[in-house]
């Protein structure tokens, strides 16, 4: 056995004596969220509003929140960096939130008509995204739905491509190779299309071809392969749901030329990614603009929300009603609201600046003590995300599945007990952080990676 071998077996090791130790100092803090969903189970599935928030050791239910703050119900104190899954880059309560709602809600809080801050955020959108017409939904599900639709109509195909491992929405079209792990998955350079359990019928999953994430040459042998019948691919520019995992140089540029180069569209799902890794999202980070691009999360401040932006030609389908894009919600007043205060007074260059000093400086402090202790792994980040890779190589959802699970969930626990809260799935999420953190919290936030490490190689802090 190898000298690496033995280490990472102590490791593991030793991680499983730090988590049950851990864990056991979290529920002894967590009387009440534990009542509650006893309490809840009888009316509420599960116990729970969403299965997302079904976590070991369990899910811990929230009293209220305050600039970048969260008190549970037992009345803990942490700095949020899970932030809503990623929608928290307005931090709780920013007062430019809170009074574009207030003012609003006192004019009317829906109408099924549109309102006047519909034409101010969809100009808004247009500068930061390059597309020149937007609609409005709910959800980042509904977004990537439209947009699914859309490529379809405009094509006249049934058959889309998408990455493997990458979630999309609960929707059946993208409900395909989320995270399947077990029985027949195929071969690494070719993934077999997956359904997400029982409830997506088999007759949809064929029509979503699978491929690894930054692979151009399986997305050419796809479209090679059902040539004509192809709509169009959805992909996370940056893959933001086990980790997060960044392509090579130039693969968004070849990919859009080879997907057109078969009639066929690109959309980009800037549901995580849009406003919180640069103002424009990844669109405007790696200078490539697609036929569709979908927001919600950070969009709305903490409410509601999505978007889908696209090009004249696509758009002109919706204007048409050739595809009719439509929900009772769109629009909401409220809503809209909210965004524009997020888009004019809240995400400001002023406020990514500070955003990128603080990733920064938690990104660098990270690295520097995974080489000092000598703990595998890397941080990828930018703007206001970023994700501790516990792994040497994270380049696709199969060598996602290859490391181990126990490096994420300690540091999680490690960060909750140290009062951070990160979004309790382990090495599959990323940290968000909000206008509203202050350099401090980026600084707990590496102290108490430290205290981890140092527990690990067996050193006290």
């Amino acid at each position: 056995m190898t000298h690496a071998l033995v280490r990472h077996t102590r490791d593991l090791d030793t991680l499983d004596s730090l988590i049950a130790r851990q864990e056991g100092l979290l529920v002894s803090r967590m009387s009440r969220s534990f009542e509650l969903r006893e309490s809840a189970r009888e009316t509420l599935a599960g116990g729970v509003a969403s299965s997302w928030q079904d976590s070991v050791p369990g899910a811990i239910w929230i009293e209220y929140g305050r600039a970048q703050r969260i008190r549970d119900v037992d009345g803990n104190d942490y700095v949020d960096m899970h932030g809503g899954f990623g929608v928290g880059l307005a931090g709780h309560a920013h007062p430019a939130v809170v009074e574009a709602l207030t003012g609003r809600a006192r004019l009317g809080t829906h109408f099924g008509q549109p309102t006047e801050d519909l034409i101010a955020v969809s100009r808004l959108l247009r500068e930061r995204f390059g597309l020149p017409v937007w609609r409005f939904g709910n959800s980042g599900t509904e977004a990537t739905m439209d947009a699914v639709h859309l490529m379809r109509v405009a094509t006249g195909r049934k058959k889309i491509i998408k990455v493997e491992g990458s979630y999309h929405g609960h929707h059946d079209s993208v409900q395909v190779s989320t995270y399947s792990a077990d029985g027949d998955i195929g071969p690494d350079d070719a993934p077999r299309s997956v359904a997400f359990g029982p409830a997506y019928p088999s007759e949809v999953v064929e029509l979503t071809l699978v491929v690894p994430f930054g692979d151009l040459d399986a997305v050419r042998r796809v479209l090679e392969a059902h040539q004509g019948q192809v709509a169009g691919m959805i992909i996370e520019p940056i893959m933001m749901n086990i980790g997060m995992i960044t392509a090579d140089e130039g693969y968004h540029a070849e990919l859009k030329a080879l997907l057109h180069s078969h009639g066929a569209y690109l959309t980009y799902d800037e549901v995580k990614t849009g406003l919180a890794v640069a103002p424009g999202g990844a669109t405007e980070l790696y200078g490539v603009t697609p036929d569709i691009v979908c927001l919600a999360k950070a969009l709305g401040g903490g409410v509601p929300c999505g978007a889908i932006g696209a090009t004249a030609e696509l758009m002109e389908l919706v204007a048409d009603n050739t595809y009719q894009q439509v929900g009772t919600f769109n629009g909401n007043p409220l809503t809209m609201a909210a965004v524009r205060a997020v888009l004019t007074e809240v995400l400001t260059p002023a406020a990514y600046a500070h955003l990128d000093a603080m990733r920064a400086h938690m990104a660098d402090g990270v690295t520097e003590l995974m080489a000092r202790y000598e703990i595998p792994g890397y941080v990828a980040s930018a703007g206001a995300k970023g994700s501790v890779i516990f792994a040497d190589r994270l380049r696709n959802y199969r060598d996602f599945l290859r490391y181990a699970d126990q490096w994420g969930h300690a540091h999680w626990l490690y960060q909750i007990n140290g009062g951070i809260f990160l979004p309790p799935w382990g090495k599959t999420e990323q940290f968000t952080l909000s206008v509203q953190h202050t350099m401090e919290d980026a600084r707990r936030f590496v102290a108490n990676f430290e205290t981890l490490c140092a527990a690990v190689r067996g050193e006290s802090r």
